[in-house]
């Protein structure tokens, strides 16, 4: 039997060649004084390891201890440079790849309960029926109940052409329903919809979801459709909450639009491998046609890099709000075991050489504040301190309501729509959301005895428990009375709102009933971003006064 010192000691061992070799098959040889850092502190690194594993007072989880270790060192560095374990490598494999097997439903935590947020149109579980809003109870032969989010994803996923059972509660449903889902390879669409928008349909709009090794090509085939099917005055590019992806597919991207031979983007690293300038080495599909790009404080990394090259050559208009601001670029690094590195090796500039990030953890910007369509300055100089691209026309989202946020917070849009789906079959094309349905919403909530509490409400409450000793008699009743305002107020607030809830409801009723392509079209004209988008496009003279800014 080997000891268990030598066990360690071999592990550190172990340790220091995977790290020489990593710095060997890199692209960086050290100076002999920083050699000289790295191998010493190494090996005290290593030391301090083997003594604590072997000789603590107490059994040390040598795993464990180790990861608690890389987690602590990767936290001095930016907040993208991670360790990856094994499930880590399957969800990189997906998003670098853009296919993985499983049975294409995505899911979440409501109310308690693993619940279907979506099943990705298809795929196995939305051809077999299963609904958004379905509450998983069992996975293969594993109840669900003693299961993370984490876990129910691991359990559905799998080799392409096996099968996996799902039991799920519906409302309205006697019994629970058990299907045989079959494992396939998910092909994620990176261009989730595209279409007409506005009266006159005569703008075209593709919204883009990711940035896969196949989004240049399939954006490209959308773009191509659009205009086969007749003239366009503009044409709507979507990357509001695109997280981004590959940088090969953004520059992929932003050669439809942008003239054959200009600079895209640039990156700067460390290392001389890292610096590179990318340009764009084909003719642009849309040459001339008016652009909107759509972006807002999800829009990161790849987004940017598009939004940042049509800003920059004045291709176009960014519209919407101030992206997230991630101008990293990150490699995956191979490590024993099935796992992995993800580091980041250089940061991005624009084509006028701004950089989007800076190497601090930047925190997403706040959308929610209204605000009006008046166009603004480009983004700010390279350097200036600015996480984010600045839009050229700044339009927020309409910002939700105390009570929408209220409602939001207990999921009581996603289970009235439950139960508005379990008392019938099918959904009408044109259907809207009627004063009666929202006044049906409303006793629904009082039967089901659904607390909804406001901000204002808390506010409220912490006041009786501060006040509610009977020395401040007289303060808890001015609290009462502040109380029965405040309710009152809700109440009211379901007439002044009452356009948003709607359309909050038909949004999560749609998603009972139809494709993602449907509630995405149903939508669109409600869209204030689009619809200012489309203005613009409109206004010819408009659209030219907020180019020349950037001149």
């Amino acid at each position: 039997m080997i000891p268990t010192r030598f066990k360690s000691s071999f592990l550190v061992v172990s340790l220091a060649s995977t790290l020489i070799l990593g710095v060997a098959v890199g692209f960086w040889m050290p100076r002999d004084d920083d050699l000289f850092e790295l191998r010493k502190n190494f090996r005290i690194f290593g030391a301090v390891y083997e003594e604590l594993v072997t000789g603590y007072v107490q059994p040390v989880d040598p795993e464990r201890l180790m990861r608690t270790g890389v987690e602590a060192m990767l936290g001095e560095l930016d907040p993208y440079t991670t360790f990856l374990d094994e499930a880590d490598n399957a969800s990189i494999d997906m998003i670098t790849k853009g296919r993985y097997g499983g049975v294409g439903l995505d899911v979440g935590r409501r109310a308690g309960k693993i619940t279907v947020v979506a099943p990705v149109e298809g795929a196995s579980g939305y051809k077999q029926g299963i609904r958004a809003g379905d509450v998983i109870t069992r996975v293969g032969d594993q109840p669900a109940r003693s299961l993370s989010v984490e876990d129910v994803q691991t359990l559905l996923r799998g080799e392409p052409g096996t099968t996996v059972e799902v039991t799920v509660e519906r409302e309205g449903a006697p019994a629970p329903l058990t299907f045989t889902l079959s494992r396939e390879e998910i092909d994620p669409q990176d261009v989730s919809y595209r279409g007409r928008v506005g009266e006159a349909d005569d703008v075209g709009y593709v919204k883009l979801e990711r940035f896969t090794r196949d989004a240049a090509s399939d954006l490209e085939s959308a773009l191509q459709s659009l205009r086969d099917e007749g003239e366009l005055e503009g044409v709507i590019l979507d990357l509001r909450d695109n997280p981004g992806g590959l940088l090969a597919a953004a520059v992929g991207v932003t050669e439809l639009f942008v003239p054959n031979g200009v600079t895209i983007v640039t990156t700067e690293g460390r290392l001389p491998a890292a610096n590179s300038t990318y340009r764009s080495d084909r003719a642009p599909l849309l040459p001339d046609l008016p652009l909107v790009v759509l972006v807002n404080g999800y829009s990161a990394s790849a987004s940017e890099i598009v939004a940042g090259a049509v800003q920059d050559h004045d291709r176009g208009v960014v519209l919407g709000t101030t992206t997230y601001g991630k101008g990293l670029v990150q490699v995956v690094r191979s490590l024993p075991h099935n796992t992995s590195l993800k580091m980041t090796t250089a940061q991005y500039r624009t084509p006028d050489g701004r950089r989007i990030q800076d190497l601090d953890p930047t925190p997403v910007r706040d959308t929610s504040t209204a605000a009006g369509a008046a166009p603004t300055p480009r983004a700010a100089p390279a350097d200036s301190g600015q996480d984010g691209l600045a839009p050229d026309v700044e339009v927020a989202a309409a910002p939700p309501s105390p009570l929408e946020e209220a409602l939001k917070r207990r999921a009581a849009f996603f289970f009235y729509a439950n139960h508005y789906a379990a008392e019938r079959d099918t959904l009408s094309p044109d259907f809207r959301v009627t004063d009666a349905v929202l006044s049906d919403f409303q006793s629904w909530l009082e039967a089901e005895e659904v607390r909804y509490p406001t901000d204002a409400e808390h506010a409220v409450r912490k006041l009786r428990e501060r006040f509610g000793a009977d020395e401040y008699e007289e303060v808890a009743d001015e609290v009462a009375v502040l109380r029965e305002a405040v309710r009152a107020e809700k109440q009211k607030a379901f007439r002044t709102h009452a356009s948003d809830l709607k359309l909050h409801l038909e949004r999560e009723i749609r998603a009972r009933f139809g494709s993602d392509s449907q509630q995405t079209a149903a939508m669109l004209p409600h869209d204030r971003q689009v619809t200012a988008a489309v203005e613009l496009l409109h206004a010819p003279d408009r659209y030219e006064t907020v180019l020349s800014q950037g001149e």
